[in-house]
């Protein structure tokens, strides 16, 4: 069958990883556009689907997951797919690449494809340091951060450029990614970063806890004994790595979408979910009606919560829309011819 020509050009836009370098967003940028999706969803103007998995083969050591959601204020829907693959480190490649994919939700005409791999690690950053700026303490200064991976460095940075932390400290399963991802963080932040042998003196009496590790299959290694009254405990990790008696010391517990939350094979409090000690009765809320005013964040400086995040694809959109914005004002990226 001959294609119909008559119709006019369809073009989008392509924005590869070098044209996201040359964006140089700035911290400010990230979060403001990745708090936008959050409102949005808080103010019921978004359409999210629970992320699905594909499992190519267990031998590989990884899985895709795709994310899909709709932001009406930005006129965007949105298709991501990011691979994660925990060996990749051994090849010289990152764990987690990904593509963005964005459409004319009135149409369904492409109008963007974006590397999404810089893109991942901000918004799950930017993601983390808005969890704490509604849920820590005002005056929380010491970092304890699990986990070295690209999304790490993120959490560290945008939750100092909120809370100008006084003591950082870093632990990981590899000494050298350690010691590294401590390297790259002194050197940007400008101030100095504990690198701790163990979990336990990385976490204790931390007012911020981020538990971002890369386990195998979950295991409890993060103690719940350790964490501080007053905390903010932020756990990500794809499997398990906190006790179940964690949810229990709790005042609030808050997610980023709970339709995801209670969905699928992986997340760090998937245990708590599937054995009923979490559920919809006991969750405080979504992250997005704490922004958008609907729920109270932290009340009291006694309150010790916990933040569980997962991704959001409208965290994805909303700062692939600020990547566009600024790619357009540079004159950064190709347009291609879709048809």
């Amino acid at each position: 069958m001959r294609q119909d020509t008559s119709m006019n050009p369809v073009w989008f836009t392509f924005l590869n990883g070098s044209d996201i370098e040359q964006l140089e967003l700035t911290d400010a940028e990230i979060l403001d556009a990745v708090e936008e999706g959050l409102r949005a969803q808080g103010q019921g103007e978004t359409v999210i689907e629970p992320r699905v998995h594909l499992v190519p083969d267990p031998a590989f050591d990884g899985h895709f997951n795709v994310l899909r959601g709709y932001v009406a204020p930005l006129s965007l829907a949105g298709v991501k797919i990011v691979g994660d693959f925990v060996g990749n480190y051994k090849a010289g490649l990152p764990s987690e690449m990904a593509l963005l994919n964005l459409f004319d939700p009135r149409t369904g005409m492409p109008v963007a494809v974006v590397d999404a791999t810089a893109l991942t690690e901000m918004r799950t950053g930017a993601l983390t340091a808005l969890g704490a700026r509604h849920l820590a303490r005002p005056d929380a200064r010491v970092l304890g951060h699990i986990g070295a991976r690209a999304t790490s460095y993120w959490n560290v940075r945008l939750l100092d450029r909120l809370f100008d932390l006084t003591e950082i400290r870093v632990h990981s399963r590899r000494p050298e990614s350690r010691e590294a991802f401590a390297g790259r963080l002194e050197r940007d932040l400008g101030k100095p970063v504990v690198v701790t042998e163990d979990w336990r003196s990385c976490v204790e009496g931390a007012d911020i806890v981020v538990e971002a590790s890369r386990l195998e299959r979950p295991e409890p290694l993060l103690k719940t004994e350790w964490i501080a009254p007053g905390a903010l405990v932020v756990p990500y990790g794809t499997n398990s790595a906190v006790e179940l008696s964690l949810t229990d010391i709790m005042d609030k517990i808050v997610v980023d979408d709970w339709g995801q939350a209670h969905a699928g094979p992986f997340g760090a409090l998937r245990a708590h979910v599937d054995s009923g000690r979490l559920n919809r009765t006991n969750l405080h809320g979504e992250l997005g009606e704490i922004v958008a005013g609907r729920r109270p964040g932290r009340e009291s400086p006694e309150e010790t919560n916990l933040f569980w995040h997962r991704g959001l694809s409208l965290s994805d959109i909303a700062l692939g829309a600020a990547m566009l914005r600024k790619a357009e004002e540079r004159g950064l990226g190709q347009k291609l011819r879709f048809s």
